[in-house]
């Protein structure tokens, strides 16, 4: 899977869950981290900034000056003398424990003179606790499966006539999507998140929709991997979630 082409795809899924679901909806901000999550896991580029405007009035990111950084007086030298985009978590490459740079975003970023945070990471948590955010800005997101965030997003497309963003998300597999863990077809149709954007793709037609080379198996690469959990998640002909 290219990282430019997840990129977009998860832009394009800020902007229809933003356009489909009026304000006040807090679920947002917990389809938004579960999507992020997904770009962290892989080789993407530092995004949000395409969709910044949805992602501050969604409260997915919180926006202060960086005097407000709780650090500051005590690193005021550094903080002053940032010119640049930069996240502010560090990290030792060398280091035993050293596993990646998935929470890069954890302490923040900034792009001066603004400091960044996102719900649910270390920064955004001791902007809550010196007071600086309250009442809902200052709840924690729910925790949220991709399944079941591709799922809204995919409802929301729908809703929207945007069918080729369904056959995206759906053509990235059950392995991108839920995970290896589902032993059986009778696991993953166990799974609400799974059953609900199968419906969205059969009542779609999204399946018919061409995707570039790479992105969804052919019946011959199918038959090639002999799995019948991948074969049953390209096949929409099923009754209640089950092959059929």
């Amino acid at each position: 899977m290219s990282e430019h082409y997840l990129e977009d795809l998860v832009c394009e899924s800020i902007l229809v869950l933003d356009s489909r679901h009026p304000e006040p909806d807090d679920r947002l901000r917990s389809w938004f981290a579960a999507l992020y999550a997904c770009q962290r896991a892989h080789d993407c580029s530092h995004t949000q900034g395409r969709v910044l405007d949805v992602l501050l009035r969604r409260g997915h990111t919180y926006r202060f000056p960086i005097q407000d950084h709780p650090d500051y007086l005590r690193r005021r030298t550094f903080f002053d003398g940032l010119t640049r985009f930069r996240s502010l978590r560090e990290f030792d490459e060398d280091a035993d424990d050293f596993a990646g740079y998935a929470d890069e975003l954890e302490d923040g970023y900034v792009d001066p003179p603004w400091l960044y945070c996102e719900v649910g990471t270390a920064l955004w948590q001791r902007m809550v606790d010196e007071g600086r955010l309250h009442g809902t800005d200052a709840a924690a997101p729910g925790r949220t499966a991709l399944i079941d965030a591709v799922a809204a997003v995919a409802a929301a497309a729908e809703q929207d006539g945007a069918v080729e963003l369904i056959a995206m998300w759906h053509g990235l597999g059950f392995s991108a999507l839920v995970g290896g863990t589902p032993l059986t077809v009778d696991d993953l149709a166990d799974i609400p998140g799974v059953v609900r954007l199968r419906e969205i793709v059969r009542r779609s037609g999204a399946m018919s929709v061409p995707l570039p080379d790479g992105y969804r198996p052919s019946e011959d690469e199918l038959d090639l991997l002999d799995d019948e959990r991948e074969s049953w998640w390209y096949s929409v002909d099923s009754v209640n979630g089950r092959a059929v």
